[in-house]
């Protein structure tokens, strides 16, 4: 089932040794930035790979940004403005659509900002990771799947949040372009809401709730679809596809489970029409995952027509079809309008709702004494490095070295 998700890279960052020389004038002071930066390497390495559990993430993550806080927001005093030391540090990071050109800033809020994206894309790629761990996905993997990327559009939703906050705004293509981010939850939402259909297709739960379901869920790619149009294509071409690819799956789904519900309904003629919509949409799901899988683009290659689930779709609609017009051949004898019924189903349960994210409170490390030791008239020269330290920093960012996911489930991802 690993396979059945897109996944873009995580962004890169450079390395950060939040040295502060004079402006950190004391002891605790210079041992809250090497405690700063020693969290920030650990997390970065969980974050690289997948594999690991939830529970050492959010410790770390938790550990590093409640560190990062003194550094966004005064310590010890009720105000709405900034730290005074948010633009004594320089981070780095690069765009997970845009290769290794890094984006540079002395702002510790686009470091939360970065931060809080790379846990978002890590909860999508622990989602896919759970999603392979066996042939079949049990009821509690399937859960926790559906809480990953709850988790990761409450990640992200709460980084869009952040974006006004910035110094500069983002860059066509560049995470911290809106449009981007809202591909992000969107997809995240739409992959949440496919674990709720498979649940509710095993169960065979009503006709009505799936097709409102697949329904809601073709919709909500459709829209990440179209949170990229204005993007360069060269760069979303592939992640746009894999959106078409799901959009035409499950509005396949959703006319044929409606085209059963009208039969049901004594509606024979307009369940043929429903169903002979679902074969279209079977045909340009088809084409779709062609293009993706021939185009190019930043992510990993999903495969879902390598899956039963995907298999079996045209199958199913044919038989459906199939029996429609042998009823209605025998008893009913009702003309197939032109009309494609209208699919004006909302579905009242299986919507995901993103998991919202709070930002940990300033460790306990940070006290008024702390914060007021920092210096920062001090800050003059922070700005000269040693010159092997600054060539370090320029250019590019390599790729960050994510861990593999192992393939077990590569055959199904219905839910056992």
């Amino acid at each position: 089932m690993a396979h059945w998700f897109h996944r873009n890279p995580l962004k890169a960052t450079s390395r950060v040794s939040f040295e502060l020389r004079q402006v950190a004038s004391t002891t605790s002071c210079r041992q809250l930035c090497s405690d700063l930066e020693r969290s920030r390497n650990k997390l970065l390495d969980i974050l690289a790979d997948p594999n690991i559990e939830i529970a050492t993430l959010e410790e770390a993550s938790k550990y590093y940004l409640s560190l990062l806080h003194g550094l966004v927001k005064p310590v010890g005093e009720e105000t709405t403005e900034d730290s005074k030391l948010r633009h004594a540090v320089k981070f780095r990071w690069t765009n997970t659509l845009c290769g290794g050109i890094p984006c540079e800033h002395h702002d510790s809020v686009y470091e939360v900002y970065c931060i809080v994206f790379d846990m978002g894309l890590w909860y999508t790629k622990h989602a896919a990771k759970i999603a392979a761990a066996s042939e079949k996905t049990s009821e509690e993997e399937a859960k926790e799947v559906h809480k990953c990327l709850r988790t990761a559009a409450g990640l992200f939703d709460f980084a869009k949040n952040l974006i006004a906050k910035l110094l500069e705004a983002g860059d066509k293509s560049h995470d911290t372009d809106t449009r981007v981010v809202e591909a992000y939850i969107l997809q995240c939402k739409a992959e949440a809401q496919e674990v709720a259909i498979a649940r509710a297709i095993e169960r065979e739960l009503s006709l009505s709730l799936r097709s409102s379901l697949a329904l809601e869920t073709a919709r909500t790619f459709e829209a990440a679809d179209l949170a990229l149009v204005s993007q360069d294509e060269k760069i979303v071409l592939k992640w746009r596809k894999y959106f078409q690819l799901k959009h035409a799956f499950y509005m396949a789904y959703a006319y044929t489970y409606h085209g059963e519900m009208l039969l049901k309904e004594d509606k024979c003629g307009e369940a043929i029409r429903s169903v002979q919509e679902s074969v279209k949409y079977i045909d340009k799901a088809d084409a779709a995952g062609k293009e993706y899988a021939n185009a190019k683009g930043p992510g990993t290659t999903c495969k879902p027509w390598e899956h039963a689930f995907f298999r079996k779709l045209r199958p199913d609609v044919g038989r459906t079809l199939e029996k429609c017009e042998r009823e209605n051949g025998f008893i009913y004898h009702q003309k197939v309008p032109a009309e494609i019924p209208e699919l004006e189903l909302k579905a009242e349960y299986g919507l995901a709702k993103p998991e919202p994210f709070v930002q940990p409170e300033p460790h306990k490390s940070w006290t008024k004494t702390v914060y007021d030791q920092f210096d920062i008239t001090k800050n003059d020269h922070l700005g000269e490095q040693d010159p092997k330290k600054k060539k370090e920093q320029e250019g590019d960012i390599p790729a960050v070295k994510e861990a593999d996911i192992p393939q077990k489930n590569t055959t199904s991802c219905v839910i056992s």
